[in-house]
């Protein structure tokens, strides 16, 4: 089964991905903080990150930049997922280190093709 790390703090936002990616076979865990993210980013065998941007400690741009500066490097695909969608935020979130980008309000019914596009 892959595993999924979702570093999300809203609580709704959490629930509906979570609940997504279980109903497609992932294994999901997750961390509400950027720092937590990072040290289970850094100590679970993950298939890819769901990283949100805005954090109530460390924003998502830097704790990519701080899991691309590990000893984990490019080797885990980070997809943004953000209610940031102003211009140049997406060329922010890949120069920081996404590997891909996906917008809030997040649609159920295609964030799973989006995901698979990004990771596969």
């Amino acid at each position: 089964m892959k595993k999924v790390l979702i570093i999300e703090d809203n609580e709704d936002n959490l629930y509906m991905l979570q609940f997504i990616l279980e109903k497609n076979s992932y294994e999901v865990i997750s961390a509400r903080t950027g720092t937590l993210g990072y040290e289970m980013a850094l100590n679970e065998k993950l298939d890819f990150i769901l990283m949100d941007i805005q954090l109530p400690d460390i924003n998502g741009m830097d704790v990519t930049r701080k899991i691309r500066a590990s000893k984990i490097g490019n080797s885990i695909p980070i997809i943004a997922v953000t209610s940031y969608a102003m211009t140049g935020d997406r060329e922010r979130a890949l120069e920081a280190g996404c590997t891909g980008y996906i917008e809030k309000p997040i649609n159920p019914e295609t964030v799973m093709d989006e995901i698979h596009a990004i990771v596969n």
